[in-house]
């Protein structure tokens, strides 16, 4: 099978949806699809739509971390599932948002001026920081200017910023990781 584009449009445990615009209105890729699919294990039903090159994967949760590493394998790399809580958060609220921006010309400009602002955000921080981080040390920024350098500083204040220095970390760490991958020579 040729390499094509695929997106993740919604995710809950025991189910994935994923679009592919070059299958939409093609029924044949999408059976070639679904073959490819229902092999991998932990997988029960495989459900294709070609009027929106929609593919739904319905699969056994208990054997939730096979079925997502062979995913992973069978999309080539491009599928990997949130690393933690965080992750999928912020994967959630961003898949909601490209829904309403489906359904609306405001939301459409709101979510791609976001995505810009994020984009350059991490290309002028080499990918080490992001909206999401920005937006946790702005809180943290604005709670010490409300409290004041001279007051005690809450405990919760001290744990974001601890959290806030972790994410940072594990960041670069994931950024340190993934730049030899995308070197060229």
């Amino acid at each position: 099978m040729t390499k094509m584009k695929l997106q993740i449009a919604h995710q809950v445990p025991g189910r994935i949806r994923m679009k592919v615009p070059s299958a939409k209105e093609n029924p044949e890729l999408l059976e070639q699809i679904k073959q490819t699919f229902s092999v991998i294990p932990g997988i029960e039903d495989v459900i294709v739509n070609p009027a929106t090159g929609s593919i739904v994967l319905h699969y056994d949760t208990d054997r939730h971390d096979e079925f997502h590493g062979r995913l992973e394998h069978h999309t080539g790399g491009h599928y990997k599932p949130p690393a933690n809580e965080i992750e999928a958060l912020a994967t959630k609220i961003e898949q909601e948002a490209e829904y309403l921006a489906e359904h609306s010309h405001t939301a459409r400009v709101v979510v791609d001026f976001f995505k810009e602002f994020d984009n350059g955000i991490k290309v002028a921080s080499g990918n080490v920081v992001d909206l999401k981080i920005l937006l946790a040390a702005g809180i943290a920024g604005f709670t010490i200017f409300e409290v004041g350098a001279n007051a005690a500083t809450p405990v919760w204040v001290t744990l974001a910023i601890f959290a806030l220095n972790h994410m940072i970390q594990a960041n670069m760490a994931a950024a340190e990781q993934a730049e030899p991958a995308g070197a060229t020579a």
